[in-house]
C-alpha cells in the first residue's frame, strides 16, 4: 500500500471512529447491555472499508454536506449483518475483528437485538442527520435500504444458507456474491457519490464500479478463507470448506478465483476512470482491495 493511501484510510478511519463514538448511545443508556453490545461490535475495529469507500466517492465532486453520519449509518448497517452472521444458528463463529463474537462476549439473545437495533439505528441516523437537506436523506435511505433487503443483501444470505453442502452452480453463486457482499460496497459507493448532487449517467457508472469492485472483493475473501490463517484474518478461517459452501475457489481454484478478481478489479478502475473526478485514491483503494491480505 502506498503511503498516500495509507495514510487518507487512516483519516477515514479516525473520522468515522470519532463519528461512532459521537453519533451512537452511549454504553451505559438504559437497556445497558444492549448498548453496550451494539458498541462492543461497532468499536472492534476492522477496516472500514465501506466508510473509506463513502467518504472516497463523496471527494470526487465538490460535495455540498458531511457524509460523517452517512458513513457511520453504513458501518453500523455492515456491523449488524456481522452480528447476525457469526450467531450458531448462521455461521457459528466464535471469533471477530481478532475478539470474541457478539454472542459469545455477551449471549445469543442481546447479540440479536445488538444486530436488529443497529439496522434501525443506521436509518434513523440518516433521518435525523440529513433532515435539512429531504431529497439528499432520500436518496441514502433508498440506497442503503435497497442494497440491505430481501432482494439484495438478505436474499443472498438466504440463498448462501440454503446451499451449503449442495453441488456448486455458477448462476447461485453469482447471484450470492452480487447481493451478500457487492451490493453493500455499491451503496457505500452511491451514497457518497450521492454528497456532489451526481448526474444520472454518473451513478450508473458508480453502480458499475460498485458491482465489479464486490466480486472482486468477495473472490478475494474466498481466496484468503482458503489460504490464510485465523491470526491474519483476525476471524476463523476454512469455514467455507467445512460448511460445503460455494465458493469461486471451489469453483474455479485458487488460480482461477484470482483471475476471476483481477478481471472485476480491472473493470471497476476503467468504469472510474470514465467517471472521472477527482478519482486516483479512489482508484488505488479498489486495487488495495484486491491484492490485501485479510
Amino acid at each position: 500500500m502506498n503511503s498516500v493511501l495509507k495514510e487518507k484510510l487512516e483519516q477515514y478511519r479516525g473520522r468515522v471512529e470519532r463519528g461512532i463514538d459521537q453519533l451512537l448511545p452511549a454504553a451505559d443508556t438504559r437497556p445497558a447491555k444492549l448498548h453496550a453490545a451494539m458498541r462492543y461490535s461497532l468499536e472492534a475495529g476492522g477496516k472500514r472499508i465501506r466508510p473509506a469507500l463513502l467518504f472516497a466517492a463523496s471527494e470526487l465532486f465538490p460535495a455540498y454536506a458531511d457524509p460523517i453520519a452517512a458513513a457511520v449509518a453504513i458501518e453500523c448497517l455492515h456491523t449488524y449483518t456481522l452480528i447476525h452472521d457469526d450467531l450458531p444458528s448462521i455461521d457459528d463463529s466464535d471469533l471477530r475483528r481478532g475478539r470474541p463474537s457478539c454472542h459469545v462476549q455477551f449471549d445469543e439473545a442481546t447479540a440479536v437485538l445488538a444486530g436488529d437495533a443497529l439496522l434501525t439505528y443506521a436509518f434513523q441516523l440518516l433521518a435525523q442527520a440529513y433532515r435539512d437537506e429531504p431529497a439528499l436523506a432520500v436518496c441514502l435511505i433508498a440506497d442503503l435500504s435497497d442494497a440491505s433487503g430481501s432482494k439484495r443483501l438478505i436474499g443472498g444470505q438466504q440463498e448462501d444458507i440454503e446451499n451449503e453442502g449442495r453441488p456448486i452452480d455458477a448462476d447461485i453463486l453469482h447471484y450470492i456474491h452480487e447481493n451478500k457482499t457487492a451490493a453493500l460496497l455499491t451503496a457505500a459507493l452511491t451514497m457518497g457519490l450521492a454528497f456532489c448532487q451526481p448526474t444520472d449517467a454518473q451513478v450508473e457508472l458508480m453502480q458499475s464500479t460498485g458491482y465489479h469492485l464486490g466480486l472482486a472483493f468477495q473472490i478475494v475473501d474466498d481466496i484468503l478463507d482458503a489460504t490464510s490463517d485465523p491470526g491474519t484474518m483476525g476471524k476463523p478461517v476454512g469455514n467455507d470448506a467445512a460448511a460445503e459452501k460455494s465458493t469461486y475457489v471451489a469453483l474455479h481454484g485458487i488460480e482461477g478465483a484470482r483471475t476471476e478478481a483481477k478481471h472485476h478489479t480491472q473493470t471497476a478502475i476503467d468504469a472510474l476512470e470514465t467517471l472521472g473526478g477527482n478519482n486516483s485514491l479512489l482508484i488505488e483503494l479498489v486495487r488495495e482491495l484486491e491484492t490485501r491480505i485479510n
